[in-house]
């Protein structure tokens, strides 16, 4: 039995606004998850009987992303009844932890192929909708913290402050963000990874804005100070605003991952390999901060250091979370996100994990890199990270 799991494909639609008008905002989320689906399997002439499990991330399960959506979008995809499919939500990492659940299902002989993938409407199924008039927290976990948890935007304020981030450090790192996206994209950098979608004609992410600058960003104005958060948090300066922040976006991705035997039996050539998963839990008021021990951790169980690393992909939710990364761990910003991150590419919640990890595979392989690293903060203080190295 192989014991290694590894990454044969990995597959993104191009991006779209995440609102009414987004060049992804007609199409359902189950039709959007499935043509990711159709097209990893085409694209490796893989029989889907074959697939003995589909894991998916999708974080508003309700309405229209309801009812198990990953079993829905693979019967919609055409896959044999006889395959299986469940819905995961570990919040922002929800399709990050399908590819964590994937493999480690093929490390422990319980599976030999595997789909991980993940999907977010963010226009037809608005963030906040699974908890729209419900209270999600309850009496205990109210008791635990009096002083009441705050929304991750509040958190990324927070984070700003502790680090001593400036509004011109925020804002320098997301216009980084949007001219390395754009460059890659014009350079073709995209193209092995971004998969067409039906009935949609263009391939190019929505979001990117090339000309974004440090001055075009400074008239924007903080999104998540009111009154009474200013009351609580006197220190603050509110520093985040829409262009710091990863937009709301409509997106799916896929990853085929199986055993070394498989690949082999199947004639397919793994593009790369897993060595090392994390996960942990951090403070649910600065609920961002969990990337900074899951990196430590994974590296540690890997036995290896930042200099063995040659590209990271650290989930861009808000560019205070990044930014703090950089500074806690030392690691070689050039390095960081180096096609762009969320705050240009989009923050497709449930599809941003399998997303972040379609560009690190494609970044290794066009630049010749061995190793890379993944990690992203998750709702209510939690954080996931793997390493992956090529052949």
């Amino acid at each position: 039995m192989s014991t290694e799991a590894v990454i044969v494909d990995v597959v993104r639609t191009p991006v779209g606004r995440g609102k009414p008008g987004g060049m992804l905002s007609e199409v359902h989320p189950v039709d959007l998850l499935a043509g990711v689906l159709t097209s990893i399997i085409d694209r490796n002439d893989l029989d889907p009987a074959l697939v003995d499990d589909v894991y998916g991330g999708c974080v508003s399960q309700v309405g229209e992303q309801s009812c198990n959506i990953t079993r829905n979008a693979l019967l919609a995809a055409g896959f044999p009844e006889t395959v299986p499919g469940t819905t995961i939500d570990r919040q922002c990492g929800s399709s990050q932890q399908a590819v964590a659940f994937a493999a480690q299902a093929v490390l422990a002989g319980q599976a030999e192929i595997v789909l991980a993938c993940g999907v977010e409407s963010m226009s037809r199924v608005p963030l906040g909708s699974s908890a729209a008039g419900a209270d999600p927290y309850g009496t205990r976990l109210r008791a635990r913290y009096p002083d009441g948890l705050v929304g991750q935007g509040v958190s990324a304020e927070l984070i700003a402050h502790e680090w001593g981030l400036s509004r011109e450090d925020l804002d320098g790192f997301a216009a980084r963000s949007h001219r390395l996206a754009a460059e890659a994209g014009e350079s073709g950098a995209f193209a092995t990874e971004v998969v067409p979608v039906a009935g949609v004609d263009r391939l190019a992410d929505e979001t990117v804005r090339p000309a974004t600058s440090v001055d075009s960003l400074a008239g924007l104005n903080p999104a998540f100070r009111t009154d009474a958060l200013a009351a609580r948090f006197p220190d603050l300066e509110w520093r985040i605003t829409p262009g710091n922040s990863s937009p709301l976006t409509d997106g799916a991705s896929a990853a085929l991952i199986m055993s070394a035997d498989a690949a082999e039996e199947l004639g397919l050539t793994p593009r790369a390999r897993f060595r090392a998963f994390s996960v942990v839990g951090s403070d649910p008021l600065m609920m961002l901060t969990g990337v900074i021990p899951a990196t430590a951790r994974v590296l540690e169980r890997a036995g290896l250091t930042h200099d063995d690393v040659d590209a990271y992909e650290v989930n861009e939710a808000f560019a205070s979370v990044p930014l703090a990364w950089l500074a806690e761990t030392g690691a070689d910003p050039a390095k960081l996100n180096p096609r762009g991150g969320a705050i240009a590419l989009g923050h497709a919640l449930g599809s941003s994990g399998t997303r972040l990890l379609t560009t690190l595979v494609n970044h290794l392989e066009a630049t010749g890199g061995r190793i890379g690293l993944q990690t992203m903060c998750e709702g209510g203080g939690m954080a996931n990270a793997y390493l992956i190295e090529r052949p």
